[in-house]
């Protein structure tokens, strides 16, 4: 298929297996009955192919990593129970003691809680990197240099890595290159730019209605994929079949979403660059932005995840502007059809590599399907309780 929206559709489907029906059902199982012993026997040959036991997969598993391969352009993919539970089983099924990973600087804070205290623990080093080094990035490749992490754009201060520079240069040093590509789902294809392990948080924009949590890892590799599969089942990894029904639910519709997301976003960076209380707006998609070049290069499309970086003002003032919101709820995580907003100041934003000092109070914002007129007019009268409140 050539068109994505047409891929979005028929991604996993086979009706004919199923009775005709247009969606693969919920399958709920447990332990799965073989009608001989030689049938026993032959499913166990071939690793992690067919269904064995609940826990290695149901048609409903297989459909679903079969509908994520293909969306994101690789060859296989490893349903997970969140984004977090992916990242983790990612360094765990490709790091040893002794080895060193390059985790970029901007990793999400349990990503990054995980690698000071789970793998510290067990002998492996993390070094933190700029997220905007690009080839620079060879300065900090060690002889066991194992594995370099990327995200891009970062989910809090949204800098745009230049992957294919650093995948060069890990690959030409024996390194592979992971990436949390769940901002750029869709609209950045991980495979075509170097990355060897493509991870989603699917519990966001593929699930894309708040109500399940789920996770992929997806490579074009099969021995790879082997070696991450063998490692997440040892873990016991098993996400719910109801929450794989979910995001199949879900991936059918994501490309009229996303463009609706996409589409509002601009619209308010737009508006809230030019607003007196905004310092600096962080969306990529934006002219002017400082990673707008290399965004405009590497993506074919945006989502409605952005920063907002507000004039000096005191907390109770942006307090009461966020309290009042109609429509930008407070609320942590994205991708879900409703509008979504928290302060990112402080504690939120870790940085070891890098120095992150914006001038002021610092947001993200999601923009949800409401109409973008209704979010414009929630935005104003934010600004006038952050005046009042001042």
């Amino acid at each position: 298929m050539s068109g994505k929206d047409s891929l979005f559709v028929h991604a996993g489907r086979h009706s004919e297996r199923y009775h005709g029906a247009v969606n693969p059902p919920v399958y709920r199982a447990s332990t799965i009955l073989h009608p001989s012993v030689a049938v026993m026997e032959a499913t166990g040959k071939t690793p992690f192919e067919g269904v064995r036991y609940g826990r290695y997969g149901t048609p409903t598993t297989f459909a679903f990593e079969e509908a994520v391969a293909a969306v994101e352009g690789g060859v296989r993919a490893i349903a997970m129970p969140s984004g977090l539970a992916a990242i983790t089983a990612t360094l765990m099924a490709l790091l040893k003691s002794g080895d060193h990973l390059l985790m970029v600087d901007t990793a999400y804070f349990p990503t990054r809680k995980f690698c000071d205290s789970v793998l510290s623990g067990l002998g492996i080093e993390t070094t933190y990197y700029d997220p905007t080094v690009g080839a620079g990035i060879e300065s900090l490749i060690r002889p066991n240099t194992r594995l370099v992490f990327t995200e891009s754009p970062g989910s809090l201060t949204f800098e745009v890595q230049d992957v294919p520079a650093i995948a060069a240069i890990a690959h030409a040093h024996g390194a592979l290159v992971a990436m949390d590509n769940t901002w750029g789902i869709l609209t950045f294809q991980p495979f075509a730019h170097g990355v060897d392990v493509s991870i989603q948080a699917c519990t966001k924009y593929v699930v894309g209605h708040a109500d399940a949590m789920l996770g992929s890892i997806t490579v074009a590799d099969e021995d790879l994929w082997l070696r991450l599969k063998t490692s997440v089942a040892a873990f016991g990894h098993s996400p719910g079949t109801e929450e794989m029904f979910l995001g199949l639910r879900g991936l059918r519709t994501l490309g009229v979403r996303l463009r609706h997301h996409a589409q509002t976003a601009l619209k308010l960076t737009t508006w809230l660059r030019d607003r007196p209380e905004v310092a600096q707006v962080l969306y990529p998609p934006l002219p002017g932005d400082a990673h707008h070049e290399l965004w405009k290069r590497d993506f074919d499309g945006a989502c409605g995840l952005f920063g907002v970086i507000l004039n000096p003002a005191s907390k109770p003032a942006v307090d009461a502007m966020l309290d009042g919101y109609r429509y930008f709820n407070l609320g942590f995580s994205w991708g879900g059809f409703e509008s979504l907003v928290i302060p990112t100041s402080g504690h939120s934003i870790v940085r070891t590599a890098t120095a992150w000092a914006p001038p002021g109070p610092s947001l993200r914002f999601h923009a949800g399907l409401e109409d973008a007129d209704d979010l414009l007019a929630d935005l104003e009268a934010g600004f006038d309780r952050l005046r009042a409140a001042g």
